[in-house]
């Protein structure tokens, strides 16, 4: 079967290889991959593989189930689904793919499988980070609180947004830097937007804004720490899915009996976790609000067909930055 992956050359770099079709076992699925999209835990895990073992990345896919693990319980062949993966398994840029079920979701049914590979592993980093890590109520009963999203029209804040604004009921602030990024934001429930280059506490006092109740930092945490614990109100909570590269001023929360949190979703499916299947409850959940309307997909651009040269092309597309939604390829 076709594939793309890293080499053990340096600089790593993507090639089109090819590669025997895998047997699902135990509780897997063995998936034809419809489309994928790209995340910046591609351009991370991009790095030179061991000799004659080819590394291949994604963690974002859609596609339908051929065959099944004895165990499997949840799908069958024909089924049509999404999901993010493992980093412990090979990744999705190839033909088939291989993923335990209870990481995987039904696809949304009135979406298409270009849409639907844009959702899986942003969509369930910001349900973790909303839900569980900074206690934000699904049921709305946190309505007319505020967050900040520090990065609103990337992949993660795209989706978070959504479900801010239209499960929670919060009032959202999100950071974006372009007319274009600020435009997005709106579109997907933002109502107030700041600069994230500028005196992120000072635009929010301008504005009459009340100082945050979560903050849901996406980018650059050393940079962005101070601010964010100078704008967080009082008992506050600040979620971040990027980890800090130096020592934070913890001590800057101190006195606002304030928390620090992270999310990163691979935890679960790293450490198989007695909790995995939750993700495929959450991807089954996300499917219904998508089928309802009251969510839509943060696609934002088609990069053409699953190969070495167009992964490479979105992997450079995501290094600068200048993205709005995700990346999506289909087909091989």
């Amino acid at each position: 079967m076709k594939a793309v992956a890293v080499t053990n050359t340096v600089p790593a770099s993507l090639h089109d290889i090819e590669i025997e079709r895998p047997q699902p076992a135990g509780r897997q699925l063995l998936v034809r991959i419809e489309a994928v999209s790209v995340n910046p835990v591609d351009c991370k895990q991009r790095k030179p593989a061991r000799e004659g073992v080819p590394r291949i990345l994604g963690w974002d896919a859609a596609g339908t189930v051929v065959e099944t693990g004895p165990q499997a319980q949840l799908f069958g062949a024909g089924d049509a689904v999404y999901y993010a993966g493992s980093l412990l398994l090979p990744g999705a840029n190839s033909e088939y793919h291989l993923v335990d079920e209870r990481l995987v979701g039904r696809k949304p049914t009135s979406i298409g499988f270009e849409q639907a590979a844009a959702l899986p592993l942003t969509t369930i980093t910001a349900w973790e980070a909303l839900f569980d890590r900074l206690g934000v109520a699904r049921d709305g009963s946190h309505a007319g609180r505020t967050l900040l999203v520090v990065g609103g029209a990337g992949g993660v804040g795209s989706i978070a947004i959504q479900l801010a604004s239209k499960l929670a009921r919060l009032t959202v602030i999100a950071t974006a830097s372009r007319a274009q990024s600020a435009q997005w934001c709106r579109s997907l429930g933002a109502e107030h937007i700041v600069d994230h280059h500028g005196d992120i506490e000072a635009q929010l006092k301008a504005l009459g804004l009340p100082a945050p109740d979560f903050i849901l930092c996406l980018n650059e945490l050393d940079q962005h720490f101070p601010a964010l614990a100078a704008s967080l109100a009082p008992q506050g909570k600040i979620c971040s899915i990027v980890r800090n590269e130096q020592p934070l001023a913890l001590d800057l929360l101190f006195a606002k009996s304030a928390t620090l949190v992270f999310e990163l979703m691979f935890t679960r499916s790293s450490y198989q976790s007695a909790d995995m299947i939750e993700q495929h409850k959450l991807l089954d959940e996300v499917a219904d609000l998508i089928d309802s309307a009251l969510l839509r997909s943060t696609l934002g651009e088609l990069g053409g067909t699953i190969n070495a040269a167009n992964l490479i092309r979105a992997h450079a597309a995501l290094e600068g930055r200048r993205t709005v939604g995700k990346i999506v390829l289909s087909g091989f």
